[in-house]
């Protein structure tokens, strides 16, 4: 039987090792990826915004942002999970109108941000998009930025992040996404306060292994706008030395044309 990309994506946080989910920002970076071999795809809300020309933190509009999506969606066949940040709106009944017409285009998990307020905001988005006629079904990650944003240190930091997860799995949330989150005790105390959701935390430096992270019980980790970072950095230097004169960094591990040319290719 083949499952759908939805239960694909949900099999996904329940294997051996935790999900290793890289973040795109257009269509051709999420094709590349899955290329390049993830079994699921990502967007980040700040490199998909800074792409389309705008700041990170909300702004950008519903439609550049479905737009992307719809992008992405046609040139990719793996599970598709799209940063909403905190929906664009601070009414749930908009939240969940949105997140249909992310279901609709076929994605099948969103990212939804608290952003270090209260938590209660948040709570009431998961449950309009449970409701019947809501966005199921839908992977929701709920994103808490406890220790993104230092609200607290130590075990108040876990106190935080537990009250927060807890109120938003009981909400209907799948996944609890902890940016910042480095310790891997921290980790472990998370996991087992908070049974039944499926833990994020974002690669940053000084990040604990992937093994060290799977026996804390994370399931997943994420890129966030790392790679959008690293690819525009090259390219800077690259244009950089281009326009000193250097045209040779401009050819350093080039992509194929005509490979990347077949990736897009579409019987008419």
């Amino acid at each position: 039987m083949t499952l759908s990309p939805h239960a694909q994506f949900v099999a996904l946080h329940d294997t051996d090792v935790p999900l290793l989910l890289p973040n795109a920002w257009d269509a051709a970076s999420a094709r590349l990826w899955q290329e390049a071999g993830a079994t699921a795809v990502a967007t980040s809300s700040a490199a998909v915004a800074w792409a389309l020309g705008h700041a990170d933190g909300g702004r950008l509009p519903r439609e550049a942002l479905l737009e992307s999506l719809r992008g992405i969606l046609r040139v990719v066949s793996v599970p598709v999970s799209v940063n909403v940040e905190d929906g664009y709106s601070d009414d749930p009944r908009a939240v969940a109108d949105l997140l249909r017409s992310i279901v609709a285009a076929g994605a099948v998990g969103v990212n939804l941000e608290d952003g270090g307020g209260a938590p209660t905001l948040l709570v009431d988005k998961i449950r309009a998009i449970r409701e019947p006629g809501g966005a199921a079904p839908l992977f929701v990650n709920a994103r808490t930025d406890v220790y993104l944003r230092g609200l607290a240190k130590g075990d108040e930091a876990v106190a935080m992040t537990v009250e927060r997860l807890t109120a938003y799995r009981d909400a209907g949330a799948d996944g609890g996404f902890v940016p910042g989150l480095a310790s891997t005790d921290d980790a472990a105390k998370i996991v087992a306060a908070v049974p039944g959701l499926a833990i994020n935390v974002m690669a940053m430096p000084g990040l604990p292994s992937i093994d060290a992270l799977m026996q804390a019980g994370v399931r997943r980790i994420s890129a966030g706008p790392a790679l959008f970072r690293n690819a525009y950095g090259t390219a800077e230097a690259s244009v950089k030395a281009w326009l000193g004169g250097d045209f040779a960094p401009s050819f350093a591990n080039a992509l194929d044309y005509a490979r990347l040319n077949a990736l897009f290719e579409r019987p008419e």
